[in-house]
């Protein structure tokens, strides 16, 4: 290619390509393009890359590595475009009489033919990349926010595990039967086959060594054995009620001291819980294991339902 060749794709005014500090790339533009091209390439195939890794293998290391990748070859394409194959200032044009002879038309018309169809053609092809690149950045963008988002809810906000029947097991997995607590003893259980599962979680009351069932007037075929079940949520924000005072029957809140009153159905004596801790009925089998007699009689948790 001649040197008036090379002067007809670049974006440089002829007298600049003479310039000996100017940057090799600036010099060949073909060159600059395909480096552009190339890291644009890169940085699409890392943000697919991610979105692979993300939704598929959901390793955080290959997230990273990718998504690095995207951004570095995506950006390192782009500035390449801008530094090399745009324009290049400062432009100074002395003032004159704003119309054209013939002569200056019929040139310009020949420079925008012979010289400007090339870079038109650079224009699309690194414009079409860009445009692919940032598409899939966009896309890969939302895959976070999408899965983590996780299930919908559905009535789990006002429904836990308990049924009828559900046994009782600690948090690893053992049943728990009416000899496991003396009289005072508190163990936190959960329904057989949710166990960890913070709703479910329900806090468990020996208040007496009797037959007869201890519990709040209208409830008295809630407790059993001397053992009452309430929901470990407090009422307030949502804190495990984990505290129990023996002397006084009552469950303390200890993140902002909800005083609950075991034997009045836990309602609250004390602090800014709002409601009753929701109570599970509760039953011993004929094998001696502690089974859910129903469900809660409420919601657990916050009442995030009843405020405006």
């Amino acid at each position: 290619m001649s040197a008036e060749d090379d002067h007809s794709v670049s974006p440089l005014p002829p007298a600049a390509l003479d310039d000996p500090h100017l940057q090799p790339y600036a010099r060949r533009p073909e060159a600059a393009q395909t480096v552009a091209a190339v890291a644009m390439v890169i940085g699409f195939l890392g943000f697919i890359g991610f979105g692979v890794s993300y939704w598929v293998v959901a390793s955080t290391q290959w997230q990273a590595a990718t998504f690095g990748i995207g951004l570095f070859g995506f950006g390192f394409g782009v500035t390449a475009w801008g530094k090399y194959l745009m324009p290049q200032g400062p432009f100074v044009e002395e003032r004159h009489q704003f119309h054209s002879t013939e002569a200056e038309r019929d040139a310009m018309t020949a420079a925008v033919v012979e010289r400007g169809g090339m870079v038109v053609k650079r224009r699309k092809v690194l414009g079409g990349l860009f445009a692919l690149g940032s598409t899939a950045m966009g896309i890969v963008l939302l895959f976070p926010l999408l899965r983590s988002l996780g299930p919908k809810p559905g009535r789990t906000l006002f429904q836990t595990n308990w049924k009828k029947g559900s046994k009782a097991v600690t948090i690893n997995g053992r049943q728990v039967y009416e000899e496991d607590l003396e009289v005072g003893g508190v163990m936190t259980v959960f329904p057989e086959g949710f166990e960890g599962s913070s709703p479910d979680q329900v806090i468990l009351i020996r208040l007496a060594d009797t037959t007869q069932p201890l519990s709040a007037p209208g409830r008295t075929s809630w407790g059993v054995a001397g053992y009452v079940a309430y929901s470990k949520l407090c009422t307030h924000l949502g804190c495990p009620v984990g505290l129990y005072q023996e002397q006084t029957q009552q469950l303390v809140c200890p993140c902002h001291q909800s005083v609950f009153n075991v034997l009045a159905g836990a309602v609250p004596e004390f602090g800014p819980a709002p409601r009753p801790l929701p109570q599970l009925p509760i039953t011993v089998d004929a094998q001696g294991r502690l089974r859910a007699n129903g469900t809660f009689d409420q919601a657990v948790g916050p009442g995030f339902w009843e405020r405006p």
